[in-house]
Parts: C-alpha cells; structure tokens; sequence
C-alpha cells in the first residue's frame, strides 16, 4: 500500500463528514416518526457521543493507529458504510415502548441498547476524522475545513433528499454513500492493491439492494395511526413524504371516521365520510366527503369553533394551519365570503386540491378560497390584508398534547408577539379565535388566556377584560380576542350560543360565577378563577403559585407548551397509579435525563483517557497544562452550537418557515466556518495562533452582540422582502459570524500538533463531548431564560477560551516566542 504523505485526503473527509450529518438529521427524521421528536432527540444526543468514545479509543491507540494509517483510516470509513444501515436495522429489532419506562425497568435497558448500537456509526466517523487530525498536524486546518464544508453540504443535501425519497430509502442511500468515502480515500491514498477500490464500489450497492421489508419503519403502537388502525377494515391507501413529515392517508370503510373535535351532546347530525390524513403517524387531520345536503354539515354548526359565526358574519376569514381543510368547509357552511387558507405543508394541499379533488369537492380550488402553501405566521407578517375573523387551531394529536410531547417544541404561533400582529390585522370589530383541547388541571386553555392579556396590554389596551370571551365543551374550548370591546348584544349571541349546545362560558365581559360551570360541570370553576385571576392586579401571584407554567410564550422562548414545575413532580409521581401520568411533561423531564446520561458519559469520555495519558505520557508531556487544554475545547464545543441553535430560533422569524431556516443557517454556518478554517492555515503557517485566535473571537464577540441588538428591528425592516431575497441577505448575515467562528478550532488544534500531538485525538473527544452536551443545554436555557441569554454565554464561553488560548500550554518551544 501506498500513501500521499503530503496531502490529506480531504474528498474523503468531505464526503464522509457529509454523509454523517446527513445520517444524523435522517435518524431524528425516522425517529420522529417511529416515536415522537423529543425521544428522536434523545436518542441522538446521546448516539453523539460516539465522538466521545472515539476520543477515548484513540487516546488508547493512536500510537499503534497512526503509523498504520491508511488501513485504518480506510477500515473506520467502511466500517461506517456497515454500521449506518445494519445499526438502524438491529435498532429497529428492539422492542422500546418509551411510555413503560416509569413502571417496567426492561425499557431502560431496551433504551441503553439502542444507545451503544446507534453510536456504533458515530464513533466509526469520529475515528477516521480523528485520526485524520492526528496524522495531518501539519495540515489540521485544512483537514478541519473539509470537515465543515463537507457537513455544510450534507446537511443540505438531506434535505432535498428528503424531497425525494422516503426516509428508508434515504437510509440505504446514506449506507452506499459511506462505502463511496471509502473508495474515495482508497484512491486519494493510492492505496494498493488497486482492487481494493473496486470491491469497496462494489460494496455500496449492498444497502441499495436490501429486501423492502427490512426496512420497513417500526412505529410505536401508541401513536394515532396505529391506534386508528386497530379499527377493523381501516387501512393506509396513500403515502407521502418530505422533509416536513411523512404523510399516510387512511380510509375505514366499515366503521368511517368521525373526526369533530368537541362536538356537542346535543348535536343530532354526524360528519359525512372522511379520510383521515396523518403527519408522522400522528397529530391527524381528515379530508370530508363533499356533500349538497346542507343538513349533514350541520355538525360543523355544533363544536366549540363556530361561535365568532353566531356572533357576527365575517366576510373576510383567515384561517391559519387548514390541513385537510374542516375549518374551510365550516367557514363556507356559515357563508363565509372571501377565505385565505394558510397551509405548511404542500402535500396535504396536494392531497385536497388534486388527488382527492373529487372527494372533496373542489373545496381548495372554490373560487372563495385562496390556499396559501407557507408557515403561518410568515403569511401574517408579509400581508397588507385586514380580515373579519382569523382563524388558529390548536387541535394536534390530543395523545401527544395531552402528555406534553410537545413540550420540546418551539412555536411561533402561539407568542405574545404573535398575537400582536395578528391583532393588527383585523379589521376594526374583527376577531382573533384559537380552539384547543382542554385539559385538566387547565394548562393550553390558561396559558393562552393569558398570553392574549399580555399582547393586548403591550398593544395599549387598557382594559383586556372587554375583548375576550372563552367558551368550553367536553373536549375543547375556543379563545375569542376581539379588536373593540363586545358589545351587550353580542354577549347574548355568545350566551344563547352556548346554551343550545350545552357549552359553558367560562368567561366573557360581566360574566358571574353563576354562568359558569353548568353543563360540563367540574369539581370547581376552574377556568372561570383563572381567567379573572389572570386579569386582575394579583395575576403576578396567581401565575407564581400555579401548579404549572403560565407565564406568555415570547418570541426569546417561544416554548408555548412548556407547562412543568418540578414542585408537582412528586405529587404527580404520586399519582402514577390513579391515572396520574399524563400530568407528566414527558417532553422536558427527557431532555433533562438526556442532559444527566450525557454529562455522566461525557465526564467518563473525558476523565478516563485523562487519567490514561498522565500515566502514559508522564515523561513526554510534563509541563503540558490538560486543564487548559480541555478547557479550550471544551468552551469552543459549547460556544459554537449554542451560537448555531440560537441563530437558527432567530432565522425562522425571518424565513417564516422552519425547514428553509434550519437547512440554511445551519449549512451557513458549516460552509462559511469550512471558509475560515481555510483562512486560518496562514496563521497556522507563520505560527501566529494567539493572533489568529484572538482577532476571530474578537469578530465573533462584535459580530454577535451587533446581531443581538440589529437582528430583530433589521428582520421586521426587511420582512417584505421575497423569501429568495431574505435567503440571500440571511446567508450575508451568516457569513462574517460563521467565519470567525471556523477558526478558534483548528488554530487550537494545529498549536496542540507542535506542542503535544499526542493529546489531538483526547481533545477531539472532548470537543465531541461538548457538543453533545451544549445540544442539551441550548434547549434547557433557552425554556427557562430564553435564546438572547444562550447567545450571551456562547460569547462568554469565547471570551473564556481565548483567555485559556493566551496562556502557556506547556513546553512550546517551536511555536511563536511568548
């Protein structure tokens, strides 16, 4: 065999580091779908820290490695082309019911299973980026800038990939790509024989070739669609897929679906057939068969989301998430006139609007209904348009809701700023109207109520009390917010409205406690005292001593389903027998044991080669300082996704849609950090790396707190703008933060390989640690304090890392003189 000793084989580098971050965001899209997104983010992070048991393996081998470094080098990278499929397929074998996990103690074993084998693929990554480090010390920064660059592009290659091809395919196409890194190195490091090469081409077509049924996606039995099909004859008649989800269309022809949420006891009438259409096996919307007879959609008439039709006729309606398309077809029932319909996804569209066209009705194509495909509050912002009525439904998978699956989500449609602009985009007397489920102890209905105080007080209204009315059923409830106080007149509508479908007014302007609590009767007025609680001068405490979060989503900490205070947690683990759980906020008590297993993981990463290498290198490395070494890494581990989390938050408000903002701010800042690793080799040349350390934090402290102060007034400036023009002005914007921060890292690293190289690849795991971790904690300090004050520590943990870099490291006598 034969090696380019001169130059690293940065193709290979590129393509495998592609391809690992692509196999990265595909397991948290299969995941989303297997179970729910916050276990697919669990999972992952701590899949991560295969990176950190790589820093630890090569701690332990680099000496017996490196000098063998191309079969190794090219042994890891066909080692991942393996694993990044077979480790997929043994976890899928593993029976993991996440909702078991409290009472049967096998789940969590389950769980650590599916752990170690998924970090399989990772660790195989990290060793060839590891020891392509270690053996090119002369090269770092190069070999650091392929990385990036090549983690750029393949975090936007999954995405459009994604546009083409179902998740499981995308995962064999991932495997063939690992095995192409292979034959790619094979090649650039003119290995011999030249056989090699070929069978490792030969070899990438294996995962391409893989029966159908292996990979076919395990779904948790307690997901709604799964659920739904336990319903005998019901079954999935069309599938669909994106990066925004995987869409599964169902029909039950012996027993049809009924999907009306809250739908009065007293109605007489029952939905026409539906088709019910299901993101991520989950959170359902239903397509209605169009009907002539009027009477068989008077069901519509009979949920808790006709009221602001009974108080006045909208002529103009804007409804925000429409999905299959029931709030459209209750709007036309009571003779809605001009209808926007506001729709993410375009394939639910397409599933409306052609392919069952005829089923529906023609009911997207209506010469009164314009459908827009975009994110929601994005259309807001952009329009010039004033509406009689807006329309938002918070009416997601109850399962999930009720359990806090969505704890985890950020949302930007359910903020106080939110409210604002829709607020000023009614017309005068127009009115603002959010139905949800309701929920006991009230959380959704409360918090909601609550944050409508809150946007109308910031939007200078005085007295919030005479512009809201909230009603409630059996199963849901509806938030009026009207733009002028309601009058007496329609506060009967409102009452008479409720009364003939036994709903209950919880409040409305000089309700009573004796107009509350009648029909859906509970042990107290709940939702009644908390509205006048939230409205009156001790709403402060009233929110303080709530047994859940309350306090207004904002725009900083856009977690709207954030509702858990550990002061309950005993008293609701108390209840587990009685049917207490649901009380859980599974979400975020995941992500706090996440943030636990991976501190205690990455602590044994990082303490166990420590320990290895001060009996190992004792008398070759004296008076080198580990602790300022681990300190450096470690900080720039945290600092730069902290700082990559936050931005992308702070570009969705901009892009108004979460895909294009998370495919271009994190592509943005891998590409332009690849740019400024390149840029760095010359300081790494001239040994100038306190220099070239010290500008780029200098630029990214600047630049960051600029952002920080700009952002917000520059974005509501530019919103006008379309979305290819805001693309193009986000990647400017990007591009000066991005590029000074590729430089701290490989600087650090390329010091490190004229000071100690033994310790590259221990600091490699460190660095790996780190940023599983900060992955973790960006989430957690950003439900509690909100993302200004994630993007605050990132620039102080850079600050902290430069004054480390300036110190003496050890014996450095062929770096610049001190």
């Amino acid at each position: 065999m034969m090696e380019n000793q001169r130059r690293p084989p940065s193709y290979s580098i590129a393509l495998l580091s592609a391809t690992a971050l692509a196999y990265e965001i595909l397991l948290m899209r299969l995941f989303s779908i297997i179970q729910w997104h916050h276990f697919a983010y669990m999972i992952i992070s701590l899949a991560l820290l295969g990176y950190g048991a790589s820093g630890t393996f090569l701690s332990l081998t680099a000496h017996r490695l490196l000098p063998r470094f191309p079969l190794a080098y090219l042994g890891n990278l066909a080692m991942f082309g393996v694993s990044a499929v077979g480790c997929y397929l043994i976890a899928q074998q593993v029976s993991f019911n996440p909702e078991e996990i409290l009472w049967d103690f096998h789940q969590l074993l389950r769980l650590m299973l599916i752990y170690l084998v998924l970090a399989l693929p990772f660790f195989f990554v990290a060793n060839g980026l590891g020891l392509a480090l270690a053996h090119y010390r002369d090269e770092i920064t190069r070999v650091y800038a392929a990385d990036l660059l090549g983690a750029g592009i393949g975090s936007l290659g999954i995405v459009l990939l994604l546009f083409l091809v179902f998740p499981a395919t995308a995962l064999q196409i991932l495997g063939t790509l690992g095995f192409a890194a292979a034959a790619l190195a094979s090649w650039e490091l003119k290995f011999r024989p030249r056989r090699i090469t070929l069978v490792l081409i030969l070899l990438a077509f294996i995962p391409l070739m893989l029966p159908a049924g292996w990979t076919v996606l395990a779904i948790s039995p307690y997901k709604g669609m799964n659920q739904a099909l336990q319903i005998s004859g019901t079954r999935i008649i069309d599938e669909y897929s994106s990066p925004l989800g995987l869409i599964s269309v169902m029909e039950s022809p012996q027993v049809p679906l009924r999907e009306a949420p809250g739908l009065s006891l007293n109605a007489t009438s029952e939905p026409p057939p539906q088709l019910g259409v299901f993101t991520d096996a989950d959170a359902m919307t239903v397509i209605t068969a169009h009907t002539d007879e009027r009477e068989k959609l008077a069901y519509l008439d009979q949920i808790t989301s006709a009221l602001p039709y009974h108080i006045k006729n909208p002529e103009k309606i804007l409804i925000l998430g429409v999905g299959g398309g029931a709030e459209v077809l209750q709007a036309n029932y009571h003779g809605a006139g001009h209808i926007d319909a506001v729709e993410l996804n375009p394939q639910v569209v397409d599933l409306v609007r052609m392919k069952y066209r005829a089923f529906a009705g023609d009911l997207y194509t209506a010469a009164n209904v314009d459908v827009h495909i975009t994110e929601a509050r994005g259309f807001v912002s952009g329009s010039k348009e004033r509406y009689d009525l807006i329309q938002v439904t918070l009416l997601d998978s109850f399962g999930a809701s009720a359990a806090g699956l969505y704890s985890l989500s950020e949302n930007y449609l359910y903020t106080v700023q939110a409210l604002q602009e829709y607020l000023a985009h009614l017309s005068p007397d127009g009115m603002l109207a959010f139905s949800s489920w309701i929920k006991l102890p009230p959380r959704d209905s409360l918090k909601l109520f609550a944050t409508a105080v809150e946007a109308l007080r910031q939007s200078g209204i005085n007295e919030p009390e005479k512009r809201l009315v909230l009603i409630r059923g059996w199963q849901t409830g509806t938030l009026l917010i009207k733009n002028s106080p309601f009058s007496e007149t329609e506060i009967h509508s409102i009452k008479k409205f409720c009364d003939a479908r036994s709903f209950d007014t919880d409040y409305f302007p000089g309700i009573t406690i004796a107009e509350t609590n009648r029909y859906n009767v509970l042990a107290e007025p709940y939702f009644f005292q908390g509205a006048q609680a939230l409205l009156s001068d001790h709403a402060a405490s009233y929110l303080q001593n709530y047994k859940f979060i309350l306090q207004p989503a904002s725009d900083d900490q856009p977690y709207f389903f954030h509702f858990f205070k550990w002061g309950v947690l005993n008293e609701i683990l108390a209840l587990r027998g009685e049917g207490g759980m649901p009380l859980l906020e599974w979400g975020y008590l995941i992500l706090i044991a996440t943030l636990v297993q991976a501190l205690i993981a990455s602590l044994v990463l990082i303490l166990l080669p420590l320990w290895v290498s001060q009996r190992l290198l004792k008398n070759k490395t004296e008076n080198i300082s580990r602790s300022r070494i681990s300190g450096y890494f470690f900080a720039l581990g945290l600092a730069f996704l902290f700082i990559e989390i936050a931005f992308i938050q702070k570009f969705i408000l901009f892009l108004h849609h979460p895909l294009y903002a998370t495919a271009m701010v994190l592509s943005g800042f891998l590409l332009f950090a690849g740019l400024g690793s390149a840029w760095s080799q010359r300081y790494a040349n001239s040994r100038s790396y306190k220099i070239g350390v010290n500008g780029a934090v200098t630029g990214i402290i600047l630049v960051g707190l600029l952002y920080l102060l700009a952002l917000g007034p520059l974005f509501s400036l530019l919103n006008w703008l379309p979305t290819f023009v805001k693309v193009v002005i986000s990647a400017l914007l990007i591009a000066p933060l991005a590029f000074c921060m590729g430089m701290p890292f490989p600087l650090g690293m390329a010091r490190l390989g004229k000071a100690a190289p033994a310790f590259i690849p221990w600091v490699w795991g460190v660095n790996g640690c780190a940023s599983v971790l900060s992955a973790v904690m960006a989430t957690i300090l950003a439900i509690h304090f909100g993302f200004t004050v994630v993007v605050i520590l990132a620039l102080m943990l850079y600050a902290m890392a430069t004054m480390v870099f300036s110190g003496r490291w050890g014996e450095e006598k062929k770096l610049e003189s001190e």
